[in-house]
């Protein structure tokens, strides 16, 4: 199934260690577009940050989202889709990234740039994080888990579609396509494709 909606971005968000890299690399060959993962732009201060087990804090995080956001802000003024996976714990952060869209109201929650939260319980990915770990494929150890966790600051206003990052990939990838066909078919006559 082709998907023809152009100047669109879907953020696969959540904590680390839901998944976001894999479906969002799944998704997006379904889809035919491209993928970003959000962590090859963060800047190596803030890798080594992660790796010693140091919490991000905004000053941080922010010069990061705008780099993602200017990234983001050309694929859509050049009518590319686009699959981004990033964490994106914070309404906030998600406005800066929502802001890659030039039509964008702050506050409106109305973007082309679309937000889909894998959700699981605390163990599970906790144990997804030490697997990760042993196997040396990421920078980011399991101790800071809980404070994404406390970071993550969901407002039920914002429509943001949730998937249990427990299914299986296939599922959760299917999940995520009826969810951004049947927006696309709601809002297709407002949005010029």
């Amino acid at each position: 199934m082709a998907f023809d909606h152009k100047g669109r971005v879907v953020v696969i968000m959540g904590v680390s260690g839901a998944g976001k890299s894999t479906i969002g690399d799944m998704l997006a060959k379904v889809l035919n577009c491209s993928f970003l993962d959000a962590d090859d732009f963060h800047p190596l201060s803030n890798k080594e940050k992660m790796s010693q087990g140091i919490p991000l804090s905004d000053e941080d995080r922010i010069p990061w989202l705008e780099t993602l956001q200017g990234v983001l802000k050309d694929k859509l003024d050049n009518g590319k889709t686009v699959i981004l996976g990033c964490s994106s714990l914070q309404k906030h952060y998600r406005e800066i990234l929502r802001s890659a869209d030039a039509d964008y109201v702050h506050g409106s929650y109305a973007s082309r740039v679309q937000f889909v939260l894998l959700d699981a319980k605390a163990d599970v990915l906790a144990a997804r994080l030490e697997k990760r770990a042993a196997e040396g494929k990421h920078f980011m150890p399991a101790t800071l888990l809980q404070s994404q966790l406390e970071s993550l600051n969901i407002d039920e206003g914002e429509g943001i579609f949730k998937v249990d990052a427990t299914l299986s990939p296939l599922i959760i990838v299917s999940k995520i396509q009826t969810f951004l066909f049947s927006d696309f078919e709601q809002t297709a006559g407002n949005r010029d494709c």
